[in-house]
């Protein structure tokens, strides 16, 4: 197999030898046994050990403070229709955090460049001060436009930074056990969901709204500065490749990686509607305050288990088959517990929903990277993350608002539009998804895949 040796990473070098043993993937269980110290390139530490584990603390603290303050977006959402922002829509408000969300996938490329090229160093400091200080602005923040700035756009694009350098760095230092390391760094982001809703709740019942967002700014500066003194990139620097091209849309004549990106585009569009409007729906349905907050929580903490079990099993019985399976309970949980309680008023219900969906959702998170990795070769591996990602972009800049307009549309009190464009979005993604695992199993000959 050809490989340019010049622009060719240690780890490429690596993987194209394997992959002339293991034709069905270079990810398979006999590769993974391949890529052990003996074939480390000198200069290069060994596959976990200490340095990969602390990789993994520090993204853990990393996606608590980005990815798991995203996960709180429910107490922003309530705080900010029933109070500062009640003239504009949930429309208008979701555009918000569909900003937020988007901005964690779509600079990924960039991002990944300058981390391949010159470290983690680059992106995650700027990136970690740009997330405390937009949150300093917000707590000054009165405004839509103003709100939209620096919680939207300036901590959307800072938390985007520190979440792509999480993600690289752990994927450096893990192949034989990726899934499981994966999984215990997005669980940070469930760990992040529990804590934030409560946290700033009690707060802000001491120093008002705006304070709470001072405290939460601090809070996550500690976390963040943890993060970068622990995350360390395993790899050697490569010099910047400007041919390199950022994304490769010919990557989707493989039919494989194309159904599994357009079911992922298809889960990720509904797949935050239970985390943004669940807290709203259970205040319409008579939880008080502080018990609709910890349904939030609760959601999150059921999300935590989700993502570093499903991914462990995949490490084990294959990614996609795993996926396959949480992405259909997902949707059909919404189906079976969220939609009856729109008719049915239950505390119970909808405590229960929360456990299942987080689990089934949180699992569906943990794996989304691991089965991009699987969908093609380690040559492809970078340009194949750059074309996925903004994707996913696309479809979580747009998922919270369309479903925010269906529950306008409907005065704000009947959850069903909301609640079946979720439900149905996400059940679509995972026939897609299936389709692409069982194209990967016909071709690489094997069923875990």
């Amino acid at each position: 197999m050809a490989v340019d040796e010049e622009n060719s990473t240690p780890v490429s070098r690596m993987a194209s030898t394997d992959e002339e043993k293991h034709p069905h993937g270079y990810d398979t269980p006999d590769h993974f046994a391949g890529l052990s110290v003996q074939t480390t390139p000198p200069g290069v530490p060994p596959e976990e050990g200490l340095g990969g584990w602390l990789c993994v603390a520090g993204s853990f603290s990393a996606l608590l403070a980005t990815f798991g303050f995203l996960n709180a977006m429910g107490v922003f959402q309530n705080t900010y229709a029933t109070s500062i922002l009640r003239t504009y829509t949930h429309f208008d408000i979701g555009w918000i955090f569909a900003f937020q969300l988007a901005a964690m996938w779509i600079p990924g490329p960039l991002f990944g460049r300058i981390i391949d090229s010159y470290g983690p160093v680059p992106v995650l400091w700027p990136c970690s001060i740009l997330c405390v200080f937009s949150l300093c602005m917000t707590s000054l923040s009165d405004k839509y436009y103003q709100i939209f700035l620096s919680q939207g756009v300036g901590f959307g694009i800072g938390a985007g930074g520190v979440f792509t350098v999480a993600t690289v760095c752990t994927g450096q230092w893990f192949v034989k056990r990726r899934g499981l390391a994966v999984g215990i760094t997005t669980a940070g982001s469930s760990f992040g969901g529990v804590i934030f809703p409560i946290f700033f709740y009690h707060v802000q019942e001491d120093v008002g709204f705006h304070g709470a967002v001072r405290y939460t700014a601090l809070f996550i500066g500690i976390l963040l500065f943890i993060s970068c003194c622990l995350i360390k990139s395993r790899l050697p620097k490569k010099k910047w490749n400007s041919k390199l091209p950022w994304l490769d849309v010919s990557l989707f004549k493989n039919p494989a990686f194309a159904l599994y990106t357009a079911g992922s585009f298809f889960v990720m569009w509904g797949l935050f509607g239970p985390f943004d409007f669940l807290l709203y729906m259970g205040r319409k349905r008579g939880f008080s305050y502080p018990m609709a907050v910890y349904l939030v929580s609760i959601l999150n903490a059921s999300s935590i288990l989700g993502r570093i079990l499903p991914p462990h099993l995949g490490d084990r019985y294959g990614y996609f088959n795993v996926q396959t399976l949480v992405t259909f309970l997902s949707g059909l949980t919404i189906a079976a517990l969220w939609i009856p309680f729109n008719y049915v008023w239950s505390h119970a219900g909808l405590i229960v929903f929360a456990v299942a969906y987080g689990f089934f959702s949180g699992g569906f998170i943990g794996l989304l990277m691991p089965c991009v990795a699987k969908a093609g070769t380690i040559e492809t591996l970078g340009v194949r993350f750059g074309t996925f990602q903004p994707v996913m972009g696309l479809s979580t800049l747009t998922g919270l608002p369309i479903m925010g307009q269906i529950l306008n549309t409907q005065r704000t009190t009947n959850f069903i539009g909301l609640q079946s464009f979720a439900m149905a979005s996400i059940l679509v993604g995972s026939l897609l998804t299936a389709a692409a695992t069982v194209m990967l199993r016909r071709s690489r000959g094997t069923p875990f895949v």
